[in-house]
């Protein structure tokens, strides 16, 4: 389980994104680098991190399903995710 603090650091990456899309989308637009450069870095989209809904873990992250692959093969195991079976041949 990741700390709480990267969990709450992350989501406030995000809310910050959000907030200056449409402005950092209108600066890009007119190639305005130097009023780019002017906004937070964290409204950047590049600085948020993909993290387990679960843990919180950031590495091997499955976009899918949006878990680690840890968690993934907990809840597969487990039956908990839809149309995910355990392969055999």
């Amino acid at each position: 389980m990741a700390k709480t603090s990267w969990i709450n650091r992350n989501k406030r990456k995000r809310a910050t994104v959000k907030k200056y899309a449409a402005v950092r989308a209108e600066l890009k637009a007119k190639k305005d680098y130097a009023g780019l450069a002017q906004l937070p870095r964290d409204a950047s989209p590049t600085r948020v991190v993909n993290r387990c809904e679960v843990t919180g873990r950031r590495r091997a992250f499955i976009r899918r399903f949006k878990v680690s692959r840890l968690t993934f093969r907990e809840l597969a195991s487990a039956g908990l995710i839809p149309g995910v079976t355990k392969s055999s041949w």
